[in-house]
């Protein structure tokens, strides 16, 4: 049966890496691995350049239509002066929002060849395998009241609200605990229960859901303790589980003891099992036109893509394979080189990927 993925490449370097992706799609199609149709369109910057709004109407109308969404990134600094409203990180809140995507997964695996990347010593990160779950629909980043006010002394007042009711902490935590199951059997709650009530429903909620499952540890831990663990002990975590702001945090932080942020893929998947696929690193401006980014966070994001919502687990397992071939080979984009390894551009890493695919 012909899966629909509508392809959304961003701003910055999004069209460069998500064309890898692509071209990576189109191989596996060739092979007979997969039956896709691929449907493009825009988001963020690039859709308010062309339309005034970075969530245009029949972008998220295409998007509930797909079985999955590829996205590259959005955002830059040429749409910062825009009001918040019409910047391009409204349009990805509002794919989120509008798709229902209440789960973010976000791994962070340490490929063996990549232990010398890491800013870690080798000890300490080799064999990394974590699984973050983020909350993606609440939290501070959709709470109300918020906005900028003016007092009656003329001084402003910037509000935003943490706010998460038991019923979403309960999904959330259910998928982080079924994820266990399926790995080391642990979950790490992470929340600031000790200074805000809204963390402390999350510690309560967390506790009673954890009793379903007698056959998975659960612990808890404040975020700045979290924060400074996964930098001291990173491989005590299985799977971490907490909300959108401090998820967002510390996904970032866990992708530097990989080697490069351009190693992180993730998901982001409704109830349903319809999901957005994307590189957790955002647009780097910086580089972006340079064709050095590195494409394999994206490739990555395939494989989850194949995995969690087009049903074609074993065909994610042959891009992961082909991933770890190309290492093996020494190919490395400038985020991820080192001595003695070859020096590659966006265009040929995507291209010793296809190269590599188990047939």
């Amino acid at each position: 049966m012909t899966k629909k993925v509508l392809v959304l490449p961003g701003d910055g370097i999004g069209p460069e890496i998500v064309g890898e992706a692509v071209k990576l799609l189109k191989a596996l199609q060739a092979q007979g691995a997969i039956a896709v149709e691929l449907e493009h369109g825009l988001v963020g910057g690039a859709a308010y350049d062309a339309f005034g709004d970075p969530l245009p109407a029949q972008t998220l109308e295409a998007a509930r239509a797909a079985d999955a969404v590829l996205l590259g990134a959005v955002g830059g600094p040429k749409w910062e002066p825009l009001h918040i409203s019409k910047r391009p990180e409204k349009g990805l809140l509002g794919l989120r929002a509008g798709l229902g995507l209440f789960a973010n997964l976000r791994p962070a695996i340490l490929y063996p060849q990549l232990a010398g990347a890491s800013s870690l010593k080798p000890e300490v990160v080799s064999g990394l395998d974590i699984m973050i779950v983020r909350e993606l629909t609440g939290d501070i980043y959709f709470g109300q009241p918020r906005g900028v006010e003016t007092l009656a002394s003329g001084e402003r007042r910037g509000i935003n609200t943490m706010v998460y009711t038991e019923s979403e902490i309960e999904r959330i935590c259910r998928v982080a605990f079924d994820l266990a199951r399926k790995r080391d059997r642990r979950v790490c709650s992470v929340d600031k229960a000790n200074v805000l009530e809204c963390t402390e429903l999350w510690r309560e909620v967390a506790t009673r859901v954890g009793a379903d499952y007698p056959d998975v540890a659960l612990s808890h831990m404040y975020v700045d303790n979290a924060a400074m663990q996964l930098v001291r002990a990173p491989k005590q975590f299985d799977v971490m589980v907490t909300g959108n702001l401090f998820g967002d945090i510390l996904s970032d932080c866990a992708s530097m003891l990989t080697g490069s942020i351009g190693m992180l893929p993730s998901a982001s998947l409704n109830a349903a099992g319809q999901g957005m696929y994307e590189p957790i690193h955002g647009s780097a401006p910086d580089i972006a036109g340079q064709g050095v980014a590195n494409p394999l966070a994206t490739l990555l994001s395939v494989a989850m893509m194949l995995r969690y919502s087009l049903g074609a687990p074993e065909v994610a397992q042959r891009i992961e394979a082909a991933v770890s071939v190309v290492l093996d080979q020494g190919l490395r984009t400038p985020d991820i080189l080192s001595a003695g390894m070859r020096r590659v551009g966006t265009v040929e890493m995507g291209d010793a990927v296809v190269a590599a695919l188990p047939t």
